[in-house]
């Protein structure tokens, strides 16, 4: 029989081969470095996390940068071209840094429903993704982040409200900001990093996006007025440059996309109800949420 000692030796024999194993195994496995603005904790950061998880055992390793610690989204594509990130989780608003098309998935005011807007995408998602893959980036899976509405200091139930406002706008978006100004509106260009900051200073006083995301980045105590409209669906995807996928083994793909695509199914059924489920909390915590007549629709 082995003495005390002798099984204690084994033991640390097994352990350092454990972790030589377990070295080997990390430094052959490609690793993927991902962005996105979703805060840590999130409903979207588990989502991605849980994926990365599922990735693990296909020697495919991810590391996830939430909260924007890379930058905003357009950092975040230029950091993809430059080879400093392989992959994203980005909205539209990234996306069309790479492909003005996408733009048209959150037209505001378009869309009226979740089914509308899931047959538009559904019609222009091959165009779409052959478009982007033309440019280096694979889309592994879409998803949405819910509806995006306007959140205020004061209330803002009519155009002309949001005209005395100091909104938020992304701020590599000069399209949309001319558009504002020469509809005679005040549009505040930043970085989404910097909401919270600047929601404290004053520079602006209100902005728009979805309830979940006002939850999470804990905006809406500085503008606790959210209007009941519609204003667009705030539609994203997962991208992955084509030279990193290009790196993983054909062997591994097939349980990389598998993964990928149930995220994407989690992106879709979990956000959406997460959405409403943030409005109460946020009710709970003095949010006011302002209904919108016919006739104030209508002016929209």
């Amino acid at each position: 029989m082995l003495n005390s000692w002798t099984k204690k030796f084994f033991l640390a024999l097994a352990l350092v081969a454990a972790a030589a194993f377990e070295a080997r195994a990390q430094d052959a496995a490609v690793t993927l470095k991902l962005g996105t603005l979703a805060p840590q904790g999130s409903p979207w950061d588990k989502i991605i996390r849980d994926m990365g998880e599922e990735w693990k055992a296909s020697g495919v390793l991810l590391k996830v940068y939430p909260g924007g610690e890379l930058g905003d989204e357009p950092d975040m594509v230029t950091k993809m071209r430059t080879g400093q990130l392989q992959a994203g989780v980005l909205t539209v608003v990234g996306l069309s840094q790479i492909d003005k098309g996408f733009s048209a998935l959150s037209v505001p005011m378009l869309y009226k429903s979740d089914e509308e807007s899931d047959y538009v995408r559904s019609k222009l998602q091959p165009l779409l993704e052959k478009r982007l893959l033309a440019d280096g980036f694979k889309i592994l899976n879409w998803g949405d982040a819910g509806w995006v509405m306007f959140f205020g200091k004061n209330p803002i139930l009519t155009p002309d409200d949001l005209k005395k406002a100091k909104f938020f706008i992304w701020g590599n978006d000069t399209d949309t900001m001319n558009i504002w100004k020469s509809a005679g509106y005040s549009p505040v260009p930043l970085s989404a990093t910097d909401i919270l900051p600047n929601l404290q200073t004053g520079l602006i006083d209100s902005f728009d996006t979805t309830p979940l995301s006002a939850l999470s980045f804990q905006w809406f105590p500085l503008a606790p007025n959210m209007t009941d409209l519609k204003w667009a669906p705030l539609v994203g995807a997962t991208i992955v440059t084509l030279k990193a996928w290009n790196a993983i083994p054909a062997a591994s793909k097939p349980a990389v996309l598998k993964a990928a695509a149930e995220a994407g199914k989690r992106f879709k059924d979990e956000i959406r109800s997460a959405n409403a489920a943030a409005i109460d909390a946020m009710k709970q915590k003095g949010l006011v949420v302002h209904e919108v007549t016919d006739e104030q629709y209508a002016q929209w």
